[in-house]
């Protein structure tokens, strides 16, 4: 699983290191044309995304992975302002889709316990309480546990109790 998220991260970084270098070399291209206001705005863009690109490379790093360093397309250069904006808005379409398939959760996998837990059974069921208080992340990442969507309502589920 770890691998898995590594390489969709290292593919979102790819990505912002695309990006940088496509507003940089649009802001080297609009400063030289007399364009400096739109030359600063794509400055900032390309600063932003470098920001993106290294929170990117913390988590890969966090999860023991090694950080792409190529981008995953050529910049274009000697665009027109039309054409620059065009190819901005498909760079950051694809990077949103990109997240948005990324971000869609995994089919979940029901837990079945076994139906002969009775009481001459030599597996022991145990009540777990999870509170408002509980990170939610933890226990959803479990895959195990649902509770009702309010986090002021608590839940007392039942889990077999490790062996």
């Amino acid at each position: 699983m770890s691998q898995k998220v590594i390489d969709l991260l290292n593919a979102a970084r790819s990505r912002e290191l695309a990006a940088i270098s496509q507003y940089m070399i649009q802001h080297y291209e609009l400063e030289d044309s007399d364009f400096g206001k739109l030359a600063k705005k794509m400055k900032e863009i390309a600063i932003q995304e470098m920001k993106h690109a290294e929170a990117l490379a913390e988590r890969i790093l966090f999860l023991k992975g090694t950080p792409m360093t190529k981008p995953d397309a050529e910049a274009k250069k000697g665009l027109e302002i039309e054409a620059m904006l065009t190819t901005d808005i498909a760079l950051e379409s694809q990077a949103i889709k990109m997240y948005n398939e990324a971000g869609k959760p995994a089919p979940r996998k029901k837990t079945r316990f076994p139906n002969n837990c009775s009481k001459n059974s030599s597996v022991k069921r145990k009540n777990i309480s999870i509170s408002s208080k509980t990170p939610r992340n933890i226990s959803r990442n479990w895959g195990l546990y649902t509770w009702p969507a309010s986090p002021a309502h608590e839940n007392k589920m039942t889990a077999p109790s490790p062996a």
